[in-house]
């Protein structure tokens, strides 16, 4: 499959110039994604997943771990930003003492975010990985907080960044028209795409094989599994068989089990280093960063973010929609998804080319980097060049990143 080049743009075409303080990618991968508490790595420490994708980044590379200056973990969940757990995944991944390290929060975008403009001379990794939590614990902790926080909030915007994700989804469906029919076949198309995608083999490349420990729950008797191959797909998804959950269930677990990312777990790491020293050091350069921006958006429509993150992204390049050959941007939730590429007048066939959080799942902490890593291999796969991947971000929020492939 090959992406129908458009005519090139002054802006697209500035961006695909090469300079040697561009900052780009020289390595870009993940685990498999694997079902929380049920999956591959439901007896695997989070440290120890982040380890192995550590090691297999700069090890793909032949890359000297000495070289590597700072590395950034993005982290949602766990207390305490996940500090010590990320330290400890880095120095078990054999990268020196020498090397710091730093964790960020910016919830669903935390994979996303880097600082690479911080030194002119920059040799730093970026890397990003989840705590595994279930979705459904985190939502039942808001909800139970919830009423403390609000006797001293009168500020109902602030009120709302305790609403849990299913009822934002909702609010986004009944403001915007978005009806349940519409939200099952956006989600089995997701389905759809992701097993044909895995079926032919193409997260191969992508995913880092990974030997786990797993107890089996029957017997109990602890294993070795080989975890090379996301095991939330599932295949013969249509958006009749979405529907039937409407009978056999209450309307809000169907809407989270039909259109909903399921909880899972994975980490992926990208290597960010200036053009000038990806060349010195003789690395493969796959493909550059050009350009991030958050926006702000009503907490209550959370999902509604890459709706406007997008443009303001694209305005900071220069570019247009058309400029773009293909999207990544994250299925939280059908409607928020569905709302954001109609509202922007996106075509559905050039987004998420291989499925999307809804048929793969949504590592908070590391769709970012996933979707990165994701990016750069449908580019490969199709030729494109130009790709944007986009989040909304709970409390209320959205990003959107440029990225140009050299594959």
């Amino acid at each position: 499959m090959s992406i129908q080049q458009a005519s090139t743009s002054s802006a697209k075409a500035a961006i695909l110039q090469k300079n040697d303080n561009d900052v780009v990618i020289v390595c870009a991968v993940r685990s498999a994604i694997t079902k929380g508490r049920k999956g591959g790595f439901k007896d695997t420490k989070p440290e120890l997943i982040l380890s192995h994708v550590l090691r297999a980044a700069y090890s793909k590379i032949s890359l000297d771990p000495k070289l590597i200056e700072d590395i950034a973990v993005g982290n949602v969940l766990p207390p305490g930003g996940g500090a010590s757990a990320a330290r400890m995944a880095a120095l078990h991944a054999g990268i020196p003492v020498e090397t710091s390290i730093n964790t960020v929060n910016r919830q669903c975008s935390s994979g996303l975010r880097h600082q690479p403009d911080r030194e002119p001379d920059s040799r730093r990794a970026d890397r990003y990985w989840y705590w595994s939590r279930r979705r459904i614990n985190d939502t039942r902790l808001r909800l139970r907080a919830a009423p403390k926080y609000r006797r001293s909030l009168s500020n109902q915007d602030a009120e709302d960044c305790l609403l849990p994700m299913g009822i934002t989804s909702e609010n986004v469906a009944a403001d915007y028209h978005i009806p349940r029919s519409t939200q099952d076949a956006f989600s089995a198309k997701s389905f759809q795409k992701a097993a044909a995608a895995n079926k032919a083999g193409k997260f191969k490349s992508e995913i880092v094989p990974i030997l786990a420990k797993w107890i089996d729950p029957k017997t109990e008797e602890v294993k070795e599994v080989l975890v090379n191959e996301d095991d939330g797909i599932r295949e013969g998804v249509t958006a009749e068989s979405l529907r039937r959950l409407n009978l056999l269930l209450r309307k809000m677990a169907a809407l989270m089990l039909a259109t909903h990312p399921k909880s899972q777990t994975a980490a992926a790491a990208i290597i960010l280093a200036r053009r000038s020293v990806a060349t010195r050091l003789g690395l493969p350069i796959l493909g550059k960063f050009v350009n991030a921006s958050t926006i702000g958006v009503p907490p209550r429509i959370m999902g509604v973010g890459p709706a406007y993150a997008i443009p303001r992204v694209l305005k900071l390049t220069g570019l247009s929609l058309d400029d773009v050959d293909f999207f990544e941007i994250n299925e939280a939730f059908a409607s928020q998804a569905l709302f954001s590429i109609d509202t922007l007048k996106i075509a559905h066939e050039k987004v998420n080319l291989n499925g999307g959080a809804i048929a793969l799942g949504h590592p908070l902490g590391c769709t970012g980097a996933r979707q990165v890593a994701t990016g750069l291999n449908i580019a490969k796969q199709t030729g494109g060049r130009v790709f944007v991947t986009s989040m909304c971000i709970g409390s209320g929020m959205g990003m959107a990143a440029v990225f140009v492939s050299e594959q």
